[in-house]
């Protein structure tokens, strides 16, 4: 089963209009702007009107294993959940990232779920929605514009163009461009300096979109953004550049989240695309919100594993909105805990025939890595559900072996999910599960106190959830410390730009990395987005390459049809 596979049950499906759909999770048609028959956006502006004194429902929060290059089915298990529990007798409204283009067209493929688990109409989800990427690239790249335009001007900012944090953006990963040259001096091409172009994920206006509640707040947070600092090392922001109300133009329209359909009919909001690796890998805090105060459940996916998107949801996204999770279910897969026993080698997204063979001694090591993950979780102090996304490969010996070291790890709760083949039928165990989990109560905090010294944030993430035995840092990274401490900056959330695909600073390390050391590389800051970014050592790129066989080259048009071909 493959992309084929999914593209052949989502053509057996019959699509409802998208006024049904948002009727069906209680929207009022005022409220919607429709774009074609199947999707639509829901004015933000719905949050202050009848959805203003509703009791919410509860927040269930969709989070994984380390993942692997193969995916363990975090947007599958997210979408599956939500459909169970409308099955089940629940209202429930699923929340899920927007697609990029860069893995869609490099190495991961698209992210609207899959098999009888997927959004539709998966090729517009895919291919920009809305417009929603397009405005966040325009904010961001009109603020570098205009930054460098100051420059040009004679710099009546004083601003230092060796220590400017707003960089342009691209969809596309593309490795030239992350380091450049522009400008070419003179009169007509502007100042010369060093700079790159990031992934459009990876910017703070897209961080910004994701975490802002409000157009007010929108406008307030994009005001704040540092663009730069002085030469004598006081911040310069989007509002000293006198550029923050024309971005918040740009980007007013993207605010309102996207609704469109599941496979099954199920209300779902697609909305903002943060990475977890680079950013803080979330949802957008008013999609939550709109689906919390519609729905008895809000089945809300955070990026990558419980290491990067779940720590980051809850003392980034949560501790700025005041959001709570009810539940969290950590998802799972038996080919990936085999690939953290570290008998496996996989670099790419092709499955090998020897991971389908049945391997209990592997199934067993690479549980570690779902011990840590929960480890993790218990100190945020919510209810765990376990989830392990069944694949047709997975034999009954190798779901034992996972039950049984997960009942070993005191969890409130462990479901076999077959959604992907079964739709919500293959999700009723999961949906049980988190139903009779989301009655216990939560004793819900944060990993850290965010007024705690930058150095101790740092390392309070660094060993109590990576497992790291010591923290260094470079001398850049202690020099914008240092200023960050002086500007009295350093107050804020962190997110840590760490690789995704290890719990330590090492991709290759699986399972559960002991007695590594964690160098912490680069420190910037995101003041619109409210957190400091870390970058460590061998951690994530802002701007992504491409694989050697870009899936893009699969992709084509049907020119007798019209159609497209490869994407899926």
């Amino acid at each position: 089963m493959g992309y084929s596979y999914d593209a052949k049950v989502a053509s057996t499906i019959k699509l409802k209009d998208i006024d049904d759909i948002a009727r069906k999770a209680g929207i009022a048609s005022k409220y919607l702007k429709k774009y074609g028959k199947y999707r639509a956006k829901v004015s933000a502006e719905m949050l202050k009107g009848p959805l203003n004194n509703r009791k919410p429902g509860k927040l269930i929060a969709v989070t994984s294993i380390t993942p692997t290059y193969l995916g363990e089915g975090n947007t599958v298990t997210t979408i599956g959940l939500g459909m169970a529990l409308n099955r089940s007798g629940k209202k429930a409204i699923p929340c899920i990232c927007q697609p990029s283009l860069s893995p869609v067209f490099g190495l991961k493929g698209s992210a609207v779920g899959g098999g009888y688990a997927q959004v539709l109409p998966a090729e517009e989800i895919t291919l920009e929605m809305q417009g929603d990427f397009h405005a966040v690239s325009a904010a961001q790249n009109l603020c570098a514009s205009f930054l460098d335009n100051s420059l040009f001007l004679k710099n009546p900012l004083k601003i230092n163009k060796d220590n400017i944090v707003c960089r342009r953006v691209t969809e596309i990963g593309d490795r030239s461009l992350r380091n450049i040259s522009i400008g070419g001096g003179g009169k007509l091409h502007g100042v010369s300096r060093k700079s790159g172009i990031d992934i459009l994920p990876a910017c703070e206006c897209m961080a910004i979109l994701s975490l802002s509640e409000s157009l007010k707040d929108l406008r307030t947070r994009l005001g704040r953004m540092i663009v730069a600092f002085s030469e004598d090392g006081k911040p310069v922001t989007a509002d000293d550049l006198k550029v923050a109300g024309a971005m918040t133009v740009l980007m007013k329209e993207s605010l309102s989240p996207n609704i469109v359909q599941t496979i099954e009919h199920t209300p779902c909001f697609v909305h903002a695309g943060t990475f977890a690796n680079v950013s803080h890998g979330s949802t957008s805090v008013i999609g939550d919100m709109m689906a919390l105060a519609l729905a008895d459940y809000a089945v809300v996916e955070t990026g990558f594993g419980a290491d990067m998107g779940l720590e980051k949801f809850i003392d980034i996204k949560c501790r700025q909105s005041g959001l709570k999770p009810d539940v969290i279910v950590v998802n799972c897969s038996i080919r990936g805990l085999k690939i953290h026993s570290g008998d496996y080698v996989s670099k790419t997204g092709n499955i090998s025939a020897d991971l389908k063979k049945e391997n209990l001694s592997a199934v067993d090591r690479g549980c570690s890595n779902l011990e840590k993950q929960v480890e993790n979780l218990k100190l945020f102090g919510v209810p765990i559900v376990v989830c392990l996304n069944k694949f047709e490969s997975d034999t009954v010996k190798e779901t034992d072996v996972v039950v049984r070291r997960a009942e070993a790890l005191e969890v409130e709760g462990i479901a076999v999910s077959d959604v992907y083949r079964s739709g919500s039928k293959g999700g009723a165990e999961l949906a049980k599960a988190v139903t009779e989990a989301s009655k216990i109560p939560s004793k819900f905090r944060y990993l850290y106190p965010v007024d705690m010294h930058l150095k101790s944030k740092i390392e309070r993430v660094a060993k109590s959830i990576y497992g790291a035995s010591e923290v260094k840092y470079s001398d850049l990274a202690t020099e914008k410390i240092g200023q960050l401490e002086a500007t009295k900056l350093d107050q804020m959330t962190i997110s840590m730009v760490k690789t995704p695909y290890s719990l330590s600073n090492n991709a290759a390390k699986k399972g559960r990395p002991r007695g590594f050391k964690l160098t912490v590389e680069d420190v910037d800051i995101a003041s619109g987005a409210g957190y400091v970014l870390v970058a460590c050592d061998n951690g994530e790129n802002s701007m992504p390459a491409l694989p050697k066989n870009p899936r893009g080259m699969k992709v084509d048009v049907d020119l007798k049809t019209g159609e497209t071909k490869g994407l899926f």
